[in-house]
């Protein structure tokens, strides 16, 4: 039987002087990981590793990972857990990279060994603190041409979430038809706000964003932000100072549960709510009234259980790619720690536990 033929291969993709050959058979790489969920204070919270490098699977692409970010995804695996858990082999955190494709499995069609890409990996997958990774193709973009890999690392989650949560949850058609319509999105200065402030400001739309600090809604209205409200008061109300009775979506990064009422409140019937935190005590019903949608986004999803659309990752990272080339979407790195150890990894960990960041923390670069 014929093999159907395969997503076409991403244009302009960066290609760098031929890489060292494929990792050997028992090949060693450098990984910071961890085998118990400690205080990010305590030493062994992540420790420095020596482990197998991967082999790649049919569809898989061998990464040697140049930078990478962090995540709140990173530091709430990492934390202390009810039960002590103890991990052989140890567990590899990271779920942003950007590097260069070293080998490809057999079934490979969308990149070469020398492309420059980024990605976000897989929540079931070991992470990007290391000097090689395995990640399936089809979530992996081109590395955006204009951006180095520490500024390329601070994006794919951040992307992806704020993408599939506009887009393919809340169905804000993303080249305009939906444009003059309102949306309020609640942590306009997190990683995930700052990516939706600019996509939805790109697709025409009206943006509210919350923010309780005057740093943080400062940033806000850089990215594109036309109002930012603060999400510790009373938001109707400042909405309705604002001239704005309603809004068409409400897309909550953050304390969807401590904000609920106010969402119900300040949606427009017929609108959309998408969130991306646990939300486990809100109450649906208060939805009915106003025949309201309610979403949930994860953006591991399609790669946890490989979808019959997994594909859609990669290609929006390559879309993604073609607006921050463009220009449209501007870079995110608030600081940038070398190299990408235990040490430095722990640092950047308690910035975020803080939740202290406005924008993204990467880490570059691997000592010798």
């Amino acid at each position: 039987m014929k093999k159907p033929p395969g997503p076409a291969r991403p244009q302009n993709v960066t290609r760098r002087p031929a890489p060292t050959p494929p990792p050997r058979q028992n090949a060693l790489m450098k990984a910071t990981g961890f085998t118990r969920h400690l205080p990010v204070t305590d030493p062994a919270s992540l420790q420095d590793l020596t482990l197998p490098a991967p082999t790649p699977g049919p569809r898989d692409l061998i990464v040697r990972v140049h930078a990478v970010s962090v995540n709140p995804v990173d530091t709430k695996v990492r934390a202390p857990k009810a039960q002590d858990v103890t991990h052989d082999p140890p567990k590899v955190l990271g779920w942003d990279a950007s590097g260069i494709v070293e080998a490809v499995g057999a079934d490979v069609t969308l990149y070469r060994p020398g492309d420059e890409v980024y990605y976000a990996g897989d929540y079931t997958r070991p992470g990007s603190n290391a000097e090689l990774q395995a990640v399936d193709e089809r979530i992996v973009g081109r590395k955006p041409r204009t951006l180095t890999h520490a500024q390329a690392a601070a994006f794919p989650l951040t992307t992806i979430t704020a993408w599939e949560g506009l887009f393919d949850r809340l169905h804000i058609d993303p080249d305009g038809r939906h444009a003059g319509r309102s949306v309020l999105i609640i942590g306009g200065a997190g990683g995930v706000g700052s990516i939706a402030i600019q996509l939805a400001r790109h697709a025409g739309l009206q943006v509210i964003a919350t923010a309780s600090r005057p740093e943080s809604a400062a940033w806000a209205t850089q990215l594109g932000a036309h109002h930012v409200i603060d999400h510790t008061g009373d938001m109707p109300a400042q909405l309705r100072a604002l001239g704005i009775q309603g809004v068409h979506y409400v897309y909550s990064t953050y304390f969807t549960e401590q904000h609920w009422q106010a969402i119900v409140d300040v949606l427009l019937p017929q609108g959309g709510v998408v969130a991306i935190d646990s939300a486990r005590d809100v109450d649906l019903a208060l939805l009915k009234q106003k025949s309201a949608t309610f979403a949930w986004e994860f953006m591991f999803t399609r790669s946890m259980f490989q979808t019959d659309d997994m594909a859609e990752q990669g290609r929006l990272l390559n879309r993604v790619a073609d607006l921050i080339d463009a220009g449209t979407l501007r870079d995110l790195v608030a600081r940038t720690l070398t190299p990408i150890n235990a040490a430095n990894l722990r640092e950047a960990h308690r910035d975020l536990e803080t939740r202290s960041v406005i924008g993204k923390v990467v880490l570059e670069g691997w000592s010798d």
